[in-house]
């Protein structure tokens, strides 16, 4: 690999795939992860690191026989197992010549477009300077409302913020069956994965972990976030030799969900719009109005508003649906709600006014939920 032409890799680890059976971190899974880790490094690819196990890590060591149930008890274990787990990775890391670092992340984060672009610009830094960012969720201080939900759908969000060549998410499974293969001994390895159709997701059931938080459906939903920003996503077993070097080879046993990159064109403000923005308000509007905007894909006339739905200003970021309240999709308002009114209700003297909808993200565009 030429060393002008580094690629991208986020690298996904599950709790279940960093424990022992009895529910700790096991230090030899630790280090077989950092060896194969580093040797994507020594091929010269750049690699983010998102690591789960901060709970895992911490509960024993607060005083507790079994992992913690409640919220409390799981942020104080995490508080704990955040630091645990970045001292391992350090000095497993720094025995290879490799510097990590750790970067903990809330929604909050990526809803807001300057802490967003901030924490893309701490990565890129990083990763320009040879340095393995170690990311996690912080769960020490997120609350179920500011969650990503897992950290499935926090690592293909990474990928999208830093626009890598491919995300890896190991797990206790190797790859995605047809059917359960714990129910169906005759259940198919689907190898290659071009579209996510319905059958696809009906096929996605729980992991059966008692110790991470997401399972087959979250990894689905994690590759449909990558594809739609044009990565290609690996879905394989934690612990198989060689693994990782495999995977970005094209040779490891598990599913490749396969996609073109940048087939979409979703930039950085198009993916932050369509998978992060916090929204402000909703935009319904009519079906002559929605047959024109999903054809032009920016503006409407005030005659095609139907209702306005919240307080928001200029240049906020709102949903728009139809008058069946179906969503289309999402995207910068150039009005605002209280100016959406007044034009609406004067519609057709108002009607040489545009409504510009800028950065505009539908749902038929991605083939995916728009908010994900």
């Amino acid at each position: 690999m030429t060393q002008d032409k580094k690629k991208r890799v986020v690298i996904k680890v599950g709790s279940s795939s960093l424990t022992s059976r009895q529910g700790e971190i096991s230090r030899r899974k630790l280090e077989k992860l950092a060896d194969e880790i580093v040797l994507l490094k020594d091929e010269g690819y750049e690699v983010v690191f998102v690591s789960s196990g901060a709970v895992a890590a911490g509960y024993r060591k607060l005083g507790c026989l079994e992992r913690p149930t409640t919220l409390p008890e799981k942020q104080a274990a995490a508080s704990i197992g955040q630091g645990l787990l970045i001292e391992a990775y350090s000095e497993l890391f720094l025995s290879h010549g490799y510097v990590a670092s750790q970067i903990l992340i809330t929604r909050s984060d990526f809803s807001d477009e300057n802490r967003y672009n901030n924490v893309r610009n701490t990565l890129n830094v990083l990763l320009e300077r040879g340095i393995i960012p170690i990311v996690n969720e912080n769960d020490t201080v997120t609350v179920d409302r500011l969650k990503f939900g897992d950290n499935d759908t926090l690592s293909a969000k990474v990928a999208g913020l830093i626009e890598a060549d491919k995300l890896i998410v190991l797990s206790d499974i190797d790859g995605l069956y047809d059917s359960n293969p714990n129910d169906n001994k005759q259940a198919k390895l689907l190898q290659k994965v071009r579209e996510i159709t319905p059958e696809i997701e009906a096929a996605a059931g729980g992991s059966g972990s008692t110790v991470g938080t997401g399972g087959m459906k979250s990894k689905i939903d994690a590759a449909k976030i990558a594809m739609a920003s044009g990565i290609s996503t690996f879905l394989g077993k934690a612990g198989v030799p060689n693994i990782l070097i495999d995977a970005v080879n094209h040779t490891a046993k598990g599913t490749y969900f396969e996609t073109e990159k940048n087939t979409l064109n979703l930039n950085h403000k198009k993916q932050w719009i369509a998978f992060n923005s916090g929204t402000e308000g909703e935009l319904i509007i009519n079906s002559e109005a929605k047959t024109s905007l999903l054809k032009h894909k920016q503006s409407i006339l005030p005659s095609g508003i139907h209702d306005v739905k919240g307080y928001f200003r200029k240049g906020a970021v709102i949903i728009i649906k139809d008058t069946a309240g179906e969503e289309i999709g999402r995207g910068v308002i150039n009005y605002s709600s209280e100016k959406l009114k007044t034009l609406s209700t004067d519609a057709h003297e108002n009607d040489k006014i545009v409504v510009n909808i800028d950065y505009l993200v539908c749902h038929l565009e991605l083939s995916i939920p728009v908010g994900l």
